[in-house]
């Protein structure tokens, strides 16, 4: 694409001998923010070559077979980026690398020449160096959406040379976590190359999706907490990128699982090699590239950091790694709440708002007084989601909730706004922040369904008292349980006793116990009260394995019924139930 800049026109239709003396004359008188036109009547292949080593880039529009309009700008030099802060590269060598994926991807060789010139010019190059030659290409106006469409060809490019160092990094280490989830994902895909040579059997099939569709917690924790850190280094690829191809690998997922829940077998078993093939594919470019690049750019601080909370969004596949660095036990069992309150606390300390002692210093809000612990502890326990982004695009907190939707972590906070959406999602994302920022609309909702959950999402335009633009305010809340509500409930009922309903179905249904458990017993509930019924239901069905994730269980813990588990189980409700009730028991 054409740079919008000055161009000095030159119509070469017909001219021969005066047209290169015209062309190095106007180089010369040439202004740094002018271009040359060139108008000929076939393409100007000779002048690509000669205009290069003069130093200009070139685009071409083929107006019709004798007519070519070819507009050649100034190279400009690329501004160093950041992440060569961290990494050492040789700059020699980068360049002659980002020559090479620019002349394949422009159009100007084919990508056998391509191999063959890489090949020819490099013994190896390192994942590091793959990746700041990605980073760069931004600033030679190769766009996103064409690296995600082309990073297959891109790495075929690289084919024999791109090395990648076995990682060795000890257990509970953010990297190690990563390996070894990628060493579990792969064993679920060898299971499912294996079914698909046997006779097909769905129970089966579903065991092995629920197992896979734990890949959302990988990407989860990848996204909020490893993306965010390479951010900071000036790394911002694999947030523009990579989360696209995670979302693409969800969609599938989900679109498998919505074959075999509706009975689809040949659709659902035609799309198995796709399946395997993306998520495998995913996880090559994590371990020959990300990683390898992160544990170059990031230091041993940011990993204990990442460490602290990963532990928020939970585990794929594997049990919580054991704690990395300084670390404690303490330090993990602590909130990210509680890391938001010691941060309003030194920002208010600093501008001499509270001194250092005076952690219970009352405080004058919109409407009342409240100490920096009760103001934590009402962002706690609101039953909706909130996050905040200012007037500068930066995410500067979320509520952390027990009931929360969607995993978060604290890596989230002081990053741009764009970077913690998926790339399909960020025109959304702009276009509501921008007309919020013009003083066009004031509010924006949206709903999905998750599964059996109905969720219910509003963006509010925050802004002073003098109507100046200060933010976005995200207001989220599952509110499946709302839209079910009918007629009035003027008398208080407890959630985990018996309704009183009086109708011979449920005196059937349901035989009274001494720990008053029913159908409409809260899971989390239970669990609180006797927290090894939680194990108990693990070791009871395969389909409870669930339960071991952190996050799932913090998600469903606030919302699931005995009635719920026992259906997602394959039991019958009042099975279940004494099943329960006995194992309270034994251990009474």
């Amino acid at each position: 694409m054409k740079k919008d800049i000055k161009y000095i026109t030159i119509d070469g239709r017909g001219e021969h001998e005066s047209f290169r003396d015209c062309i190095t004359q106007t180089i010369k008188d040439l202004k740094p923010d002018e271009g040359i036109h060139v108008i000929k009547d076939f393409e100007p292949f000779p002048m690509y070559q000669m205009m290069d080593k003069k130093g200009f880039d070139y685009t071409l529009e083929k107006v019709s077979d004798e007519e070519f309009h070819v507009y050649f700008i100034p190279k400009v030099k690329p501004k160093k980026l950041q992440m060569e802060e961290y990494i050492n590269s040789d700059d020699e060598k980068i360049n002659k690398i980002i020559k090479i994926k620019l002349d394949y991807l422009k159009g100007n060789i084919s990508l056998e020449d391509a191999k063959k010139e890489m090949k020819a010019n490099f013994k190896q190059v390192t994942a590091q160096e793959f990746a700041i030659c990605e980073q760069y290409l931004q600033q030679y106006e190769i766009s996103d959406d064409e690296l995600t469409e082309r990073m297959d060809e891109i790495l075929e490019i690289f084919e024999g040379v791109l090395v990648t160092n076995k990682l060795e990094v000890p257990k509970g280490h953010p990297i190690r976590t990563y390996l070894d989830e990628i060493e579990n994902i792969r064993k679920v895909l060898d299971k499912m190359r294996g079914m698909l040579h046997r006779k097909f059997i769905k129970n089966q099939w579903a065991e092995l999706y629920d197992k896979l569709n734990e890949i959302n917690i990988h990407f989860s924790r990848k996204q909020n907490q490893l993306f965010a850190a390479l951010e900071r280094k000036g790394f911002d690829k694999p947030s523009q990128i990579m989360w696209t191809l995670d979302n693409d690998i969800r969609d599938i997922i989900k679109k498998a699982k919505e074959y075999l829940e509706a009975d689809k077998d040949d659709e659902f078993l035609k799309l198995q090699d796709e399946v395997i093939e993306m998520v495998e594919d995913m996880m090559v470019k994590e371990e020959e590239i990300l990683l390898p690049t992160s544990i170059d750019l990031l230091s041993e601080e940011d990993f204990v950091q990442m460490r602290k909370g990963d532990d928020e969004i939970g585990y794929c596949l594997i049990d919580s790694p054991p704690a990395y660095g300084n670390t404690t036990n303490e330090e993990k069992s602590k909130s990210s709440n509680n890391e938001l309150l010691k941060d309003l606390a030194s920002v208010l300390q600093k501008h001499g708002v509270m001194n250092p002692s005076s952690k219970g210093e009352v405080l004058d809000v919109s409407q009342g007084k409240l100490t920096l612990e009760q103001i934590n502890l009402i962002f706690k326990h609101l039953q909706v989601d909130l996050s905040y982004v200012d007037e500068n695009e930066i995410v500067k907190f979320y509520s952390d909730t027990k009931h929360r939707v969607f995993p978060r972590s604290a890596g989230v906070i002081g990053r741009k706004v764009q970077n913690c959406h998926p790339r399909e999602s960020v025109d959304t994302v702009e276009e509501i922040i921008k007309a919020f920022r013009e003083g066009e609309q004031d509010e924006a909702e949206f709903w999905l369904e998750m599964g059996d959950k109905f969720i219910y999402i509003i963006y509010n335009a925050v802004r002073d008292e003098t109507g100046n633009f200060r933010g976005v305010l995200e207001m989220m809340q599952d509110v499946t349980h709302i839209r079910s509500l009918e007629g009035s409930q003027r008398l208080l009922s407890w959630n985990d006793k018996k309704e009183d309903n009086n109708t011979s179905d449920n005196i059937s249904e349901e035989k009274e116990n001494k720990y008053r458990i029913t159908k409409e017993t809260n899971i989390g509930n239970l669990v609180k009260e006797y927290p090894f019924i939680k194990g108990f239901l693990i070791n009871l069905s395969p389909k409870f394995s669930k339960l071991k994730n952190p996050v799932l269980f913090k998600t469903m813990s606030s919302m699931a019924t005995l009635e719920m588990v026992s259906k997602r189980g394959g039991f019958k409700t009042q099975g279940l139930i004494d099943k329960i009730v006995d194992e309270i028991d034994t251990k009474k």
